[in-house]
């Protein structure tokens, strides 16, 4: 029974994460009202602090640019289904969670609020549940994660010989 539990949740939550950042970018990418309400309302926000333009179509943080990343992610996440390319799933949660980080906090402490589309909060209800897959993920593969830290760190700090 826990042999089966854990082969599903293994396939599973990347899957689920992956179907939910696809899916999303049928709105990001084609500038669905949805879309333009969300980023539209964080410009203003951003315009208010002295950064407009930080949402906008161009910006830095653009539904454009959120969108690519959700993308590599979901790309990441598939392509660790094979079993040499596992640690790409580990990449993919971390940019997961970095993702979802930014949306839950922009839905919290923003005057975008938990529900700005009117849609009874499901938006920020997904961003929390992928985000939740995406740290059980590397919770489960912990292992992984450490392992591609430590490669990472010996990469772009020089050893003392």
């Amino acid at each position: 029974m826990m042999v089966w539990l854990s082969r599903v949740v293994r396939f599973g939550l990347p899957l689920f994460i992956a179907a939910i950042f696809l899916d999303s970018l049928r709105y990001k990418f084609t500038d669905a009202p949805e879309t333009q309400e969300i980023f539209g309302r964080l410009d203003g926000w951003a315009a208010s602090l002295g950064a407009a333009g930080l949402f906008d179509h161009s910006g830095l943080f653009s539904q454009y640019v959120i969108g690519s990343a959700e993308l590599i992610a979901s790309a990441l996440l598939l392509i660790g289904f094979i079993p040499a390319l596992s640690r790409f799933q580990v990449l993919g949660s971390a940019l997961g969670v970095a993702i979802m980080s930014g949306a839950i906090s922009f839905h919290l402490f923003t005057p975008l609020g938990i529900d700005p589309n009117a849609d009874g909060g499901g938006l920020f209800v997904a961003a929390c549940l992928v985000w939740l897959s995406c740290v059980t993920l590397l919770v489960i593969k912990r292992q992984e994660a450490l392992a591609l830290a430590c490669d990472f760190l010996r990469a772009i700090v020089p050893s003392r010989r």
